[in-house]
């Protein structure tokens, strides 16, 4: 009998830990792989932690935008964080098993980042909504309160409906199969083993994905849409620019975060078939955009760019 599972005393056995497989077909080299990730994880890690401290001594980058961009930081060191010691441990130590609450543990914090990634950006661009369309009016629309409440909210509202998730995965019956072919405990993963009925899971996870990331991408469009007709209006070339300017850094983001969305979904279609292409998708979407984010920044935001050589003692 499997050290995994436990024989109940009816007739069924009871799984107590899951077994954290790794990336489906290249077990055998797969921890080759996990150089790079490492690297990326400490680069996401330093990149964020630089902004944060930059965004923190810089009394001229006390701004609402630049306040959501350091929450957005703590966002992504969080979601980083959630995954990648434990892919790291698995690749370097073989430690595959992962308790029953650890797992759904990690489920909720994967889908709670996740969500609050997306929040933040709608709350940045509607900062660069009023900001634009509404200049006169911006300083009494968007301070220091707003920031706070808006990412409070963000804050409540990923906890209350990520819950849900870990709950109803926690009360499927995992009566036999153990062995998750992934790196990470995801939801569809992890109910697919259950015993019982899952489509609650499956119609709950389909639900939540429309109200979190559905909502905020539809009021980012029509955000940016507003923009583009205003800046459209001015008649200064030199104030256009200027206008797209500040739009730009947020607008690859946004479209880097939701396009790897649409792109992991669409290759879990191809799962029966090349199994290993979303669980990496998977993996790389937690991992790169945490990355990517500070870079995008600091190449393209001159004020922080400046804060960053004097935090850090160099010449510009």
């Amino acid at each position: 009998m499997s050290p995994y599972v436990q024989q109940s005393n009816i007739s069924y056995f009871q799984v107590t830990e899951f077994i954290l497989l790794g990336l489906p077909g290249i077990h055998n080299w797969q921890h080759w792989l996990s150089l790079p990730l490492a690297i990326i994880y400490l680069l996401a890690l330093g990149a964020n932690l630089l902004i944060l401290l930059t965004i923190w001594q810089e009394t001229s980058l006390h701004q609402p935008m630049y306040e959501f961009l350091g929450i957005l930081s703590a966002v992504d060191m969080g979601l980083a964080t959630t995954i990648m010691p434990k892919i790291l441990f698995i690749f370097w130590f073989d430690a595959k098993a992962i308790s029953l609450s650890e797992c759904f543990a990690q489920m909720f914090a994967i889908h709670c980042f996740m969500g609050m990634e997306s929040g933040i950006f709608l709350c940045m661009a509607i900062d660069r909504y009023i900001a634009i369309c509404y200049p006169l009016r911006y300083p009494s629309i968007i301070s220091f309160t707003f920031v706070l409440r808006s990412s409070g909210f963000m804050v409540l509202r990923n906890v209350l409906l990520s819950i849900p998730v870990s709950v109803l995965a926690s009360q499927r019956d995992y009566c036999s199969k153990y062995e998750i072919e992934h790196c990470l405990c995801s939801n569809l993963g992890v109910t697919n083993l259950a015993c019982d009925d899952k489509r609650i899971n499956h119609l709950y996870q389909l639900v939540l994905g429309w109200m979190i990331m559905g909502t905020d991408l539809i009021i980012i469009i029509f955000s940016y849409a507003q923009i583009l007709c205003s800046v459209l209006r001015l008649n200064s070339a030199e104030a256009t620019s200027k206008a797209l300017s500040t739009c730009s850094s947020h607008l690859i983001l946004i479209l880097f975060f939701y396009t790897a969305i649409v792109v992991l979904s669409i290759t879990h279609l191809t799962e029966k078939k090349f199994p290993l292409i979303p669980v990496l998708f998977n993996v790389l979407h937690n991992v790169i955009p945490p990355a990517l984010n500070p870079m995008v920044y600091a190449l393209r935001t001159r004020d922080l760019r400046l804060g960053f050589y004097r935090v850090l003692g160099l010449s510009p």
